[in-house]
């Protein structure tokens, strides 16, 4: 009897030691923000306008930004275009230095297609570089 007891014992042990490497996980991995280039553009001297056209093919976003390469670039107004005809206006209005970007620029509703987004800008570039603008957009 006291060996039946001990046998019952020690299975018991060991069943609830093994038990919770059965168990899933209780815990839920999240995937971080992915930020994906859509675009860039050459900038001109002076006051310009530039498009940079993006596809469905590239997926829907949630937020935007512009980051500035080469030369300092002068932020009028940006205005995103969406695949269901409607628009956003972005306020930006900022001097941007070379190797910086803009804040995150959330988009309003859930995630959208975008078409194009149409920047306005101007540089006032002693050096005489020309300066590069590229458009990610988070997923």
């Amino acid at each position: 009897m006291k060996f039946n007891s001990l046998i019952f014992l020690l299975l018991s042990v060991v069943s609830f030691a093994n038990a919770g490497n059965f168990l899933p996980l209780a815990h839920t991995t999240v995937n971080p923000p992915r930020w994906e280039k859509l675009g860039e553009r050459a900038v001109n001297f002076g006051l310009d306008r530039d498009e940079i056209f993006v596809t469905a093919r590239e997926g829907r976003f949630t937020a935007l930004q512009l980051r500035i390469e080469g030369a300092p670039i002068n932020l009028h107004r940006c205005v995103v275009h969406f695949a269901n005809g409607g628009t956003q206006e972005l306020n930006i209005r900022e001097n941007i230095g070379a190797g910086r970007s803009t804040r995150v620029l959330n988009l309003a509703g859930n995630r959208r297609v975008i078409t194009k987004v149409v920047f306005w800008y101007d540089t006032d570039n002693d050096a005489n570089r020309r300066g590069r603008i590229a458009l990610w957009g988070r997923h």
